[in-house]
């Protein structure tokens, strides 16, 4: 057990040292949004010790070397991207054949805008710590920091939870929770990321009856 954990300590390094020097970073995806998926990866685990946690660590910081702007076209390819970009920077550090298949694959089905199904725990790990993320007090920070980044406003000036007409968060941030985030909990692997998905979810509907009351 000591050297397992001595591998995944090495690895996660390893792996945060990649990110941080290849990165393509802005302030919803950077450094810190990286540790923060680790350290949910891990929680995670806990739960599953046959997890592979080499893999998961290297997964959770290599998922976003290509960060493309939610905007763009080519959105739903990034975690492609990343994964070949990953498995380019671990094979040259030793990292064996079959992790790396499995962190590619990990990378690959993070992504909620590539449509991959998990078919690891690994993957499942990794997937729903990148998306615990996305939900609570951090994920509404980084959706805001996006909003403005692609020039939204942050709510309908009179309607600002869509009660009386369609979402569309294109055009306004805070729409954003119902259209995406709203269904991240039911989408989760695993049963602790969906209780910690709904108990975040519940903050963030929370936040959105003040955010209505004081925008009125």
């Amino acid at each position: 057990m000591h050297n397992q954990e001595e591998t995944v300590a090495h690895w996660s390094a390893v792996a945060r040292a990649m990110a941080r020097e290849a990165m393509q970073a802005d302030p919803a995806h950077d450094l810190s949004h990286l540790d923060r998926v680790w350290t949910s990866a891990r929680a995670l685990m806990s739960a599953y010790p046959q997890a592979d946690g080499v893999v998961v660590a290297a997964a959770c910081y290599l998922h976003d070397l290509v960060n493309l702007p939610k905007d763009d076209p080519r959105r739903a390819q990034a975690s492609r991207l990343s994964a070949e970009r990953a498995r380019a920077l671990l094979q040259p550090a030793g990292l064996d054949a079959r992790r790396l298949a499995a962190v590619e694959h990990a990378i690959v089905a993070h992504s909620h805008s590539a449509a991959v199904a998990p078919r690891s725990i690994e993957a499942c790990i990794v997937q729903d710590a990148d998306r615990l993320d996305a939900l609570g007090a951090v994920g509404l920070a980084r959706m805001f920091s996006i909003g403005g980044a692609l020039g939204r406003a942050l709510a309908h000036p009179e309607d600002p939870l869509a009660r009386h007409r369609e979402p569309d968060d294109r055009r306004y941030t805070l729409d954003h929770i119902e259209i995406k985030l709203a269904g991240l909990p039911a989408t989760m692997c695993t049963e602790a990321g969906r209780r910690m998905g709904q108990e975040r979810l519940a903050w963030m509907r929370a936040f959105c009856e003040r955010f209505a009351q004081e925008w009125a």
